[in-house]
């Protein structure tokens, strides 16, 4: 917790009171409310918001033991009607059944109050559904035909179309809110529940009348996955282990072959993050680096180019330090190997990284500031750093409501500084950065970014929360109880618009759960007035220029509350902001399909890989040849006028195929093409038996040359090796003259027919073979 002299320097002549013990003041005593569970500690405890502003807030505790070649099991659901400070013990509501805590609580998207709870009762034979359109007020009780192996999902258009996934991996959908159930598909593998022996044999395919008929849309299929407006399918090529990933933004009717390198079975690729516009999208290098690169697409996802080298990514986990930033437009961040590794973020998606800026409250030390000076640089910690058993209880955490608002874990200077990171926040977005709480903490952004609030991260218990009403610059304490208990968690609305937050735990005793929730509400004596906010350009780095804050070809000036300002934005708090065009540069570019930025340059450059080779790549079934000064508007930018390179794509009406485009047709059209081969084989070889028989009768059967006769007989049966001709009478191979006998004539004839039947089997053999091939094929 920062002194009151760190914070006077930190905000200049603004004065901030610092309350040393906030629990002493009177409107603070009776606003943490306590709430003991009746389960033990060693079970579970989920909690879960129904509805926006409701208050309602439902926990479920369950209680789990074996018991011979059985399970006892023990669930108890409570429900709050104001925002979590009482709450009452609804159980009987649910017959006090079982309530599997791998399903949990189960609440609509669409906040109209439907909850599901899946119960367990295969003591008695099967499962059953507790169904709530109330904001769990009241359940309906429904058996399911099936045993779920998934926790139900609700179709976000239509809250009322459920679907899931058996243990016996059948796909089930309800059209009722789970009234009745009916099975629309057998065998279905969603990407967790791929098998190895599965990837590369799979087949995609898409109903749009809820399952009553099925579209194959992809074949050979690796995996797949959803993102943003696009499907994304990795196909098997047919050549090794090589695979090629296919998008389609029209739900599989057109595929497209991506614009990106092919990979085998030791690397991968990973959708980092898709939105309506575009694709980021990270490749795994060769080998076992842990390294890879991130593509950036086009609005077609198709067309793709570098964006950032050395991006780490685990290979054990798939863990990555990739991050989108949702309080401000265009921002990520993420993780790039460089000597003591490299925090790196981007605010025009993709289009330039740059390093996280260091803040200027925290220095290195004075043996990294000397000898290692590229190592004094602030690390953000997010998913690959716990996957390396980093003590980071947190990833960055950032709100749409909360304009700029970052909070995150970081360390400064380099690995072994990363050990026990502290918090850091920035209020512009990612652009500078704020040493804000010692150690890691878990943290929780409330009323819009108008109050943030932390409980430190630590095995010993805890009775103290902190707070800042200054986007982190000041910290104040709050003892939330007297008696301590070691902390579990802690949670809030969604939204981050309430002023209530709710933390649990467990006491000294290990004897029982423990939510206590805290109403900041008391602490903010007024609601803010036109007065307390101030205009704030977004991406503003210079005031003085003209294209100042253009980001994506637009300005955005928002109305964001002072610093100084204590007061509360209140649940109905929308954000405002103005939006003015830019004039287009360079900056409203990625680098188009061959070229890349180097590192710290702005301007394009072709790749050394792609220098002397034509620009050529498959697009919706035809070769396109680009011709590019290396500059591609990014998807999404809305500048105007100004830098516009050039930039044409030709049809060069060449076909390029793939096993995924359109797989109905391709096996269709296959069989087609491949019975209409079958059949003008067929009729060539008749043809020619035909012919084949009448040349035999004619100068064969009809001369006096036994001896010829006999080879080209013999050549026959042996090449179609016919049973029974290879008995023939010796002395046809010891005469050359004529025999005019009746015996002759008789065994030449006999002769002749075993030709012709030798003939016939011969070619009719061999369109067997086609037509069998055919088919099998």
């Amino acid at each position: 917790v920062h002194t009151v002299s760190e914070c006077l320097a930190v905000l200049g002549t603004s004065v901030i009171v610092l309350f040393s013990d906030l629990s002493l003041r009177p409107e603070f005593r009776s606003h943490a409310q306590c709430f003991t569970f009746k389960v033990r500690t060693m079970g579970l405890l989920s909690l879960a918001w129904v509805g926006d502003g409701s208050g309602v807030l439902l926990v479920l505790t369950t209680f789990q033991v074996p018991l011979f070649m059985m399970r006892f099991g023990q669930s108890n659901l409570y429900r709050s009607e104001d925002y979590g400070k009482t709450f009452k013990d609804v159980t009987h509501l649910i017959n006090h059944t079982f309530i599997q805590s791998e399903f949990g609580i189960a609440i609509s998207p669409d906040h109209s109050g439907k909850v599901m709870l899946t119960g367990d009762v295969s003591e008695i034979g099967g499962f059953k559904l507790f169904r709530s359109q109330d904001f769990g007020l009241t359940f309906d009780p429904t058996d399911l035909p099936f045993e779920p192996l998934i926790q139900m999902m609700y179709n976000p258009r239509d809250c009322n179309v459920l679907l899931t996934l058996s243990i016996t991996l059948d796909l089930w959908l309800s059209e009722d809110f789970g009234a009745t159930w009916r099975k629309i598909h057998d065998s279905v593998l969603t990407p967790p529940f791929f098998l190895l022996d599965d990837k590369g044999m799979l087949e995609l395919r898409k109903t749009v009348d809820y399952g009553l008929s099925f579209q194959t849309i992809a074949t050979r299929v690796y995996s797949f996955v959803l993102g943003g407006r696009f499907v994304f399918a990795s196909i098997m090529t047919g050549t090794g282990t090589e695979r090629m990933i296919h998008v389609s933004a029209d739900g599989g009717e057109v595929w497209n072959m991506a614009q990106l390198p092919k990979v085998n079975h030791e690397q991968f690729y990973s959708i980092l993050a898709a939105n309506q516009d575009m694709i980021f999208m990270h490749v795994d290098n060769p080998g076992d680096s842990g390294v890879g690169t991130i593509y950036v697409s086009d609005d077609r996802g198709a067309v793709f180019s570098k964006s950032l080298e050395r991006h780490l990514y685990t290979t054990t986990s798939s863990d990555t330090d990739f991050t989108a930033i949702t309080s401000l437009r265009g921002v990520y961040m993420t993780s790039v190997l460089t000597e003591g590794g490299s925090t790196v973020i981007t605010f025009d998606q993709g289009a330039k990284w740059r390093p996280v800026r260091r803040p200027d409250n925290r220095q290195c030390d004075t043996e990294t500031s000397t000898n290692r000076p590229n190592r004094c640089r602030l690390h953000i910690h997010a998913s690959y750093s716990t996957t390396m058993k980093m003590n980071v209880p947190m990833l960055p955490l950032s709100q749409p409501s909360a304009v700029g608002l970052i909070l995150a874990h970081g360390s400064v200077g380099d690995a072994e500084s990363a050990l026990s990171p502290d918090v850091y926040v920035s209020d512009n977005g990612g652009y500078s950065w704020l040493w804000a709480l010692r150690g890691p903490h878990h943290y929780a952004i409330l009323d819009s970014g108008g109050l943030l609030v932390a409980v430190e991260h630590t095995s010993s218990p805890v009775n103290q929360i902190k707070f800042s009403t200054d986007e982190g610059q000041c910290w104040h304490t709050y003892n939330f109880t007297s008696d301590p208990l070691y902390f579990s968690g802690m949670d809030s609305e969604p939204g981050s618009r309430s002023m209530n937050v709710s933390l649990w735990g467990y006491r000294n005793d290990f004897s029982k759960w423990v939510v206590i929730t805290i109403d900041l509400r008391k602490l903010l004596t007024r609601n803010c007035t036109e007065g307390d906010y101030v205009a704030w350009l977004a991406h503003s780095t210079d005031p003085s220029g003209s294209i100042d804050g253009c980001v994506l070809g637009y300005k955005e000036t928002f109305l964001r509350l002072r610093k100084e300002s204590v007061c509360w934005n209140g649940r109905g708090y929308a954000t405002t902001k103005k939006l003015s065009r830019c004039t287009c540069t360079m900056d409203d570019y990625h680098c188009d399909f061959g070229y890349h930025r180097p590192e710290n340059s702005s301007e394009c450059v072709e790749q050394e890989e792609m220098k002397g080779h034509p620009l050529e790549f498959c697009l919706n079934g035809t070769t396109e040849q680009l011709q590019t000064s290396g500059y591609r508007k990014i998807p999404g930018d809305q500048c105007e006028g100004g830098f516009q390179p050039e930039r044409k794509e030709t049809d060069l009406r060449k076909m390029c195929t793939s096993n995924a485009l359109y797989p109905n047709s391709l096996t269709e059209n296959s069989s087609l093409n491949t019975a209409v081969i079958v059949m003008v084989v067929i009729a060539i070889l008749l043809t020619s038996a035909v012919a084949g028989v009448w040349l035999v009768k004619k100068y064969v059967c009809g001369g006096r040359f036994l001896v010829h006769r006999y080879s080209v007989m013999r050549e026959h049966v042996e090449a179609a090796k016919i049973e029974g001709v290879d008995d023939i009478d010796p002395h046809y191979m010891e005469t050359g003259k004529a025999q005019d006998n009746e015996d002759s004539d008789q065994v030449l004839h006999t002769l002749c027919n075993a030709l012709y039947l030798a003939k016939l089997c011969d070619y009719l053999l061999f369109i067997c073979v086609v037509v069998s091939f055919h088919r099998t094929s």
